[in-house]
């Protein structure tokens, strides 16, 4: 049938994965770092998507497709809810406000502000093209260093977008997706931060072959953290 149907400019499309979000029928998915049409048939043709997308990479189209099937929206609705009880904002780019510093009237002290200025961390959530990459100070960190270094916020996290990862434990590789946001954005430096054990050495590896993959010269280091908190080496 012919009906209205939206249509993703793959050029315009910069990976920040709102409009996936903004989707409320799970037509819309991300592939690649880029915002696909999954599945035609869960797309009302409505449009939810279309101010989520700041590049304006969503339109309309009238084009031949299969009709709207309310019913497997709703079956899918249902499985995912029942797979994931409370839902999942981790793919949900976005920038962080921060407010004001807060006195804890009962002992007295002032709360530590917290530094992180983007959502989400994990290397593997990160979308590749988000919009705060533009002149981005970036930081690659094994998971276990904000927890070894006491002042790790205020160090390292201050002015930095912020990627987590533990090569250990995640499955895969990071270079070829940390190749693609140093290649693909505009990026200022790159700090890794890893651990003294020799496993966290994945991270620092996939970092140094995923700048020069990706063919820019960009100012890097790489600070070691000692178990004890200590740095090591940077």
């Amino acid at each position: 049938m012919i009906r209205r149907i939206i249509r993703i400019d793959e050029e315009k499309c910069n990976g920040c994965g709102l409009c996936a979000n903004a989707c409320h029928e799970g037509a819309i998915g991300m592939v690649d770092g880029k915002a696909k049409l999954l599945r035609e048939n869960y797309c009302d043709g409505l449009g939810d998507c279309l101010p989520a997308c700041p590049v304006n990479a969503i339109s309309f189209e009238e084009r031949e497709a299969p009709a709207y099937d309310e019913a497997a929206v709703l079956a899918a609705k249902k499985a995912k809810a029942s797979a994931v009880p409370c839902g999942c904002p981790g793919t949900q780019a976005k920038m962080l406000q921060r407010k004001e510093k807060i006195t804890d009237s009962t002992v007295g002290t002032q709360q530590i502000d917290s530094r992180l200025n983007q959502w989400p961390v994990q290397i593997k959530l990160v979308p590749t093209r988000a919009p705060y990459f533009d002149q981005a100070n970036l930081l690659i960190a094994a998971d276990c260093t904000a927890y070894a270094y006491g002042n790790f916020h205020n160090e390292f996290i201050h002015n930095h977008i912020t990627m987590i990862g533990c090569p250990k434990l995640d499955e895969g590789d990071y270079a070829e997706k940390l190749m693609d946001i140093i290649k693909n954005n505009d990026i200022r430096s790159v700090t890794i931060v890893r651990m003294e054990v020799p496993c966290c050495g994945g991270i620092e590896n996939a970092a140094k072959r995923a700048l020069q993959e990706s063919g820019k010269f960009i100012p890097w280091n790489v600070v070691v953290i000692s178990t004890d908190g200590r740095i090591l080496e940077r």
